[in-house]
């Protein structure tokens, strides 16, 4: 049986987080696996585990901290997800976007996503840093999408379009930032999976045809949500692996939060001037 989350469930979240901070955030951050470190750079930070706020999911994965951090970063008010939740740790879709949906009813404009992710496309190496331009879901196509269920009509409409899912003026920016930091930023389509497992060789010969740059096993659920609500998205994968398309290496988890090292500060740069340039 699915769990569907319901208003009064997202308000009380929202509301145990107003009573916590003075702050009132505007944008919204969720960092992906090994990708902790921004958050450690908020000026003033408000922190509230996730154990402490209602109806709130815990993130159980190695490199997710679980914690909300919210204070100033860049000249910003932000709220940034030390740690995100994932499908395959055995949450319902509505579940595991419940903080984004906090973040609509708290008021928050944009969300910056992140992630670790596997480059597909062969040009693509290990500690690249890709900006998202478009997702392949194929999570949802296959049914779990977080939208599924009654909709709520506070938060948007039954039927929300995905054209144009990442924002194209947040782009623009990130590209300038890129360049201004002579960093590399590489631009693609992201495709989620639901995991644990990693892709064998044969899904991601499937994913390269599909037309996938990186695949991963987050984000598009959390985007999702939050375009639903009208929220401006930006988002960014890092390249942790390189995609083993003829099944002669493997890929572990440790790998990917040690990629994370060399991702997080490029990622880092391109985020705090995107923040800077709002």
């Amino acid at each position: 049986m699915t769990t569907f989350v319901t208003l009064e469930q997202i308000d009380q979240a929202a509301d145990a987080i107003r009573k916590r901070t003075s702050c009132r955030p505007r944008v919204g951050l969720i960092l992906g696996s090994g990708l902790n470190s921004l958050a450690d750079s908020v000026k003033k930070p408000d922190i509230l585990p996730y154990a402490e706020l209602p109806n709130w999911p815990i993130s159980t994965v190695q490199g997710h901290v679980g914690r909300l951090v919210i204070g100033e970063l860049e000249g910003q008010t932000v709220l940034v997800m030390q740690g995100r939740i994932h499908y395959y740790e055995g949450y319902s879709m509505s579940q595991i976007t419940l903080p984004v949906r906090a973040m609509l009813r708290l008021g928050l404009e944009m969300m910056f996503v992140t992630n670790a992710a596997g480059g597909v496309n062969p040009d693509f190496v290990p500690g690249d840093v890709m900006l998202i331009t478009d997702h392949l879901n194929l999570i949802g196509m296959t049914g779990a999408n977080p939208l599924m269920g009654p909709n709520i009509d506070e938060l948007g409409p039954r039927f929300p379009d995905m054209s144009q899912a990442y924002d194209p003026k947040l782009m623009k920016t990130a590209h300038r930032v890129a360049v201004t930091e002579n960093l590399q930023l590489r631009e693609g389509v992201y495709c989620a999976l639901s995991g644990p497992s990693f892709e064998g060789p044969a899904d991601l010969r499937f994913l390269r045809l599909a037309g996938a740059d990186a695949v991963g096993m987050s984000t598009v659920p959390e985007v999702i949500v939050a375009r639903h609500g009208g929220m401006r998205v930006l988002g960014f994968s890092g390249i942790s692996n390189k995609a083993n398309l003829d099944g002669s290496t493997t890929t572990t988890h440790e790998e990917v939060i040690e990629a994370g090292k060399i991702i997080a500060p490029k990622m880092e740069k391109i985020i705090r001037g995107v923040l800077r340039a709002l």
